[in-house]
């Protein structure tokens, strides 16, 4: 691995794996439009001269292109993570995930890079029948938008495998915690908190159980399937990745009120999801990554606490909900 391309590189995991695939000494190139991803982020990366910036939309596959160009890897990192208003704009997760999903690969095919590492999710195993879920659980109904539209990229990604002979690996995350994170429920808890510490409104009966996974550890796996597929050609990898623990809704609130030295009254809104969409239990299965030699650092609670102590650090991040300028 020589030099990769990042799209969503801006954003909370992306710049996260930047940061490693640099420190491994990998030439990176980000494309990001700033719709969510943050220059903060990346600052720091811009002055290396073996980094370099597309901005631009992966809608764009002219963009895409010259992006790709030299590439042997591409880690497709861009999407639409906004699971919890999916029904409010239906095609936004097929246009932001599925149709760029596709753009990436025919931009690949055009200028010949082998290989691509896809962000799908944990999300495509619906609610399962099995705990923990492993990568070939049969899939239920799919209950969001976001995963329908993660598992038509991975089929894709699929079928670009066996027809054109790219290598794929097709990452499904467990939510991810620590330092860059701007979006899910520790930093909504938070922020409510910080403008009304007396009271929090949790969706949901607080009782749904959950998965979560440092950031560094998510980079260190994706890295280190990375490596180990290298050198194939036209194969397909589908890892889990997650911990071998969940956190309760209920004991998750319980730790950030304790690091913000609170006690509000909780308001529930009721019954076993969230909503539409909201799984109430994830567990997912990570025997196949574990066998690559990866295995997690910290625990849920540490990266908790890692995820609220950069939000103390760095207020930006929870006081503004809208992505930087460009």
């Amino acid at each position: 691995m020589q030099r990769v391309c990042i799209t969503g590189g801006a954003g909370f995991i992306g710049s996260n794996l930047a940061d490693r695939l640099r420190r491994l000494g990998v030439e990176v190139v980000i494309v990001d439009d700033f719709r969510t991803g943050r220059r903060e982020f990346i600052d720091h990366l811009l002055v290396d001269p073996a980094v370099t910036l597309h901005l631009g939309d992966v809608l764009d596959q002219s963009l895409l292109e010259v992006a790709f160009s030299g590439c042997d890897w591409v880690f497709h990192l861009q999407a639409n993570a906004d699971v919890r208003h999916g029904l409010e704009h239906p095609c936004r997760d097929l246009e932001q995930n599925t149709i760029a999903t596709s753009n990436v690969l025919e931009a690949m095919r055009a200028t010949g890079v082998p290989r691509i590492a896809f962000s799908s999710t944990g999300s495509v195993y619906g609610e399962p029948e099995v705990f923990p879920t492993p990568e070939d659980a049969p899939f239920p109904t799919q209950t969001s938008l976001y995963a329908a539209s993660k598992l038509a990229g991975e089929a894709m990604i699929g079928a670009y495998a066996h027809g054109y002979g790219i290598t794929g690996l097709v990452f499904r995350f467990v939510s991810i915690l620590g330092e860059r994170y701007t979006h899910g429920h520790v930093v909504d808890f938070y922020r409510a908190l910080k403008s009304d510490p007396a009271r929090l409104k949790v969706l949901g009966d607080g009782r749904q159980q959950k998965s979560y996974l440092y950031v560094g550890d998510c980079v260190s796996a994706i890295a280190t399937a990375a490596a180990a597929y290298d050198q194939r050609a036209g194969e397909l990898g589908v890892f889990n990745l997650g911990t071998d623990e969940t956190v309760v809704v209920n004991d998750s609130i319980a730790i950030i009120c304790e690091h913000m030295g609170v006690q509000p009254a909780i308001e529930y809104t009721g019954g076993i999801r969230g909503w539409a969409g909201d799984s109430p239990l994830i567990h997912l299965q990570c025997d196949r990554m574990r066998a690559l030699g990866w295995a997690p650092s910290l625990t849920i609670r540490e990266a908790i606490g890692r995820t609220l102590s950069w939000l103390d650090a760095n207020p930006y991040a929870w006081q503004r909900t809208e992505p930087s300028a460009v």
